[in-house]
């Protein structure tokens, strides 16, 4: 039977289409990797079944730029409303009394605070991307680094940890428009209160990035940065356990120090300042997809499953440490108060790269990282970062921390031992059957 394509509709032709076997065929792949493997790098989690089927929604069909009841589109109602849920369980979740729930990541995030707070050529100081910042925090390689001028401090080669005196010393000296706490390889909680009394004194506003431990802020296992802060980025990923995106919120809405004002004269609220930060400063249409799915993500973290959760990935992230420490590896600042921790490999005789390639091997995922001092390049390393928050979303305990660590020293001593690593492999592997990401992976 001969079909005239023209006389059907989209939906007749999009069901007459060849199923991209090839796409969902890698997508199959990334699966069982993802299943049989260990999942250890900081950064990465596993989402649930219903934040995933929110990203995958007709949601994604609907432009939407501009804020809920001020859009450019027409049709906007439901998207709205949609916007409006998440933006009100992160406010709940983190006692905000504003936040913009558009940003696409953190790095988007802080693109658009800095838009909207800065100048080129304003100065701002930040936490050293090689003693465990972020590239957003004033990289030469990033946008933070080439647009503004960017200082920084770091940690003390002996503790290292960040003396919060050195940090104001430096700021007194830079007196920067900017200062932004955070990392993405810092094992230790912040002092926001100190930060903040060293941003009044210089004049900043204090940027507090909390991407990584932002479950564990949240559910109040670390330090509040609400209080103190002017303004606090996150990811929506990572310890949240949400999709991959990005948020802006604010403990308190204040009038911009600027003095800008409306079109009428009015002195505008710091909110007003950072939403155009994001559209239309850095952004077009918003994802309303990912956005529902930030909904979802953090009406499960409003739960008390999830609180128990975070305390055990914060528990698991300790008894890690320990454990590597038992082992005589260097652990950055001798533990962790959060869910990462970073390892330094050089009393061992291995660079990043090493334990990251032969760990690979054995189905083990760590990143390897620049640690604090490093004499090696970017490319090369001489640690590794890892991280509990997957392994916790797996349903492993403090206990099975010693065992991941007895794993991973086993490929390192033996990293060059084929059979040995795929004998480790095979082990993980078989292990991990036990700890099913999804009901229907759990005969991988």
């Amino acid at each position: 039977m001969v079909i005239t394509i023209g006389s059907l509709n989209f939906g007749q032709i999009f069901s007459l289409m060849q199923r991209d076997t090839i796409t969902f065929d890698l997508i199959k792949k990334e699966e069982d990797r993802q299943q049989k493997g260990l999942e250890l790098i900081a950064s990465e989690n596993f989402t649930s079944h219903q934040v995933m089927e929110a990203m995958g929604s007709a949601l994604t069909n609907k432009y939407a730029e501009g804020l809920p009841g001020k859009r450019y589109y027409g049709g906007c109602e439901v998207v709205d409303e949609v916007e409006n849920l998440a933006r009100d369980r992160a406010k709940e979740l983190f006692g905000a009394s504003w936040v913009n729930v558009q940003p696409h990541s953190g790095a988007q995030a802080n693109a658009a605070v800095m838009l909207a707070v800065l100048s080129a050529g304003d100065k701002m100081l930040g936490f050293d991307l090689s003693h465990g910042g972020h590239l957003t925090h004033g990289s030469s390689v990033n946008f933070s680094g080439k647009l503004y001028q960017p200082s920084f401090y770091g940690v003390d080669k002996d503790t290292g940890t960040i003396n919060w005196d050195q940090v104001g010393i430096i700021a007194k000296k830079e007196k920067p428009k900017l200062i932004i706490c955070g990392a993405s390889a810092y094992s230790r909680d912040w002092d926001y209160k100190q930060l903040r009394e060293i941003a009044d004194e210089v004049g900043a506003l204090l940027l507090s990035d909390i991407s990584h431990p932002s479950g564990l802020i949240a559910r109040g296992l670390l330090n509040d940065p609400m209080e103190y802060s002017h303004i606090v980025t996150t990811t929506t990923h990572k310890t949240l356990r949400g999709p991959r995106g990005g948020m802006i919120l604010m403990g308190e809405n204040f009038e911009n120090p600027w003095g800008l004002t409306t079109p009428k004269g009015v002195i505008r609220k710091m909110s007003a300042i950072l939403d155009s930060g994001v559209f239309p400063g850095t952004q077009g249409g918003p994802l309303e997809h990912v956005i529902a799915a930030k909904a979802v993500a953090f009406s499960e973290a409003l739960s008390d499953e999830y609180f128990h959760y975070v305390l055990q990935v914060q528990k698991n992230g300790r008894a890690l440490a320990r454990a590597f420490m038992d082992k005589d590896y260097k652990v950055i600042s001798d533990g962790t108060d959060n869910h990462m921790m970073l390892i330094d490999l050089r009393s061992k005789g291995l660079t990043g790269k090493d334990a990251e390639s032969a760990l690979i091997n054995a189905d083990i995922t760590i990143n390897k990282n620049m640690v604090p001092f490093d004499d090696t390049s970017p490319f090369v390393t001489s640690g590794m970062r890892i991280g509990t928050a997957a392994v916790t979303t797996r349903g492993l305990k403090e206990n099975d921390m010693a065992k991941i660590a007895s794993l991973i020293d086993k490929v390192l001593i033996n990293k060059t031992n084929e059979q040995m690593i795929i004998d480790v492999k095979a082990e993980v592997n078989e292990w991990m059957r036990s700890f099913p990401l999804y009901a229907e992976t759990a005969n991988v």
